[in-house]
């Protein structure tokens, strides 16, 4: 199956720039790498077309102008612009483990989303962190996170299960609930367009959840793999999280549980076909 692997960015050119260097180093490289670009500026682009160097795939830059934030309706121009049979979904504050997609591509199954996890670091730790350290796989290792300014011992315990049996069993027995997190998920893109994608009415706050749930509600479970796929999280502020935003969140997503809908009424099949610019990136 052809993979793609998808992220969301606004004006954050540096941790971008970061996650890149991580999509640069896996053990099982996607087939095409899309980047929905919810209105940033032109030093965005500028990391883009420069990571595209060291990617042997095709590096997508799809932007929309910046109209407050419209994360599901980048989202959704990224699905509808993808090639992959299988989409997996992470964001540009997120430096994917080495095995990220290939435990993503390993898992994959009809009938089935994968719900992975992520581990929160330190603002002193995300500016520490160099291409060199993500290169290495340092930007994963619990020691050297511990001594650069983030110790935490559940992230240490969960980070040194990847990649084992001990692992697995973990997301057996855990009670996190395998839930769509959009740093770290993945499904068919046949299961996303049968849904109409994500929900253009909801802003921060759950939109990732009730897209999840629109898919459980039509019969596509999740699987949890949050001891096995994992990326690291950039630390930043969250300036367009409103009280407002989350509570219209919620009532979509009460309604979407309630009425047990599989699809939502403004997606993908809404989308204004000439809004922003869509640019693919080779390697020279």
């Amino acid at each position: 199956m052809k993979t793609s692997l998808m992220m969301t960015t606004y004006n954050s050119p540096a941790w971008l720039g970061k996650v890149l260097v991580g999509c640069a180093c896996q053990s099982l490289p996607a087939d095409e790498i899309i980047i929905a670009d919810d209105g940033s500026s032109d030093d965005t682009a500028e990391v883009i077309s420069r990571a595209a160097q060291d990617l042997a795939l095709p590096l997508v830059h799809i932007w929309q102008p910046d109209q407050g934030f419209r994360k599901c309706q980048a989202l959704n121009r990224a699905v509808a612009a993808a090639h992959g049979d299988y989409c997996i979904f992470t964001d540009a504050d997120c430096i994917p483990h080495r095995d990220f997609i290939a435990w993503h591509v390993c898992l994959a199954r009809p009938g089935r989303f994968l719900s992975g996890g992520y581990n929160k670091l330190s603002l002193a730790t995300s500016q520490a962190l160099s291409d060199d350290d993500i290169r290495t796989g340092r930007h994963c290792d619990p020691a050297w996170l511990a001594a650069n300014g983030s110790p935490d011992l559940a992230r240490e315990r969960k980070l040194r299960l990847l990649g084992t049996r001990r692992g697995r069993l973990c997301d057996a027995l855990t009670t996190t609930r395998a839930s769509w997190n959009g740093h770290n998920a993945s499904t068919w893109r046949r299961y996303i367009l049968a849904a109409n994608g994500f929900d253009h009415r909801m802003c921060y706050g759950g939109q990732d959840r009730e897209f999840g749930e629109r898919l459980e509600n039509a019969g596509i479970r999740g699987h949890q793999i949050r001891h096995r796929a994992t990326c690291v999280h950039l630390d930043h502020g969250r300036s367009y999280a409103t009280p407002d935003s989350i509570a219209a969140n919620r009532a979509i997503r009460d309604e979407t549980r309630r009425q047990g809908l599989t699809r939502c009424a403004a997606g993908i099949g809404e989308l204004v076909g000439d809004e922003g610019t869509i640019t693919v990136h080779r390697r020279e």
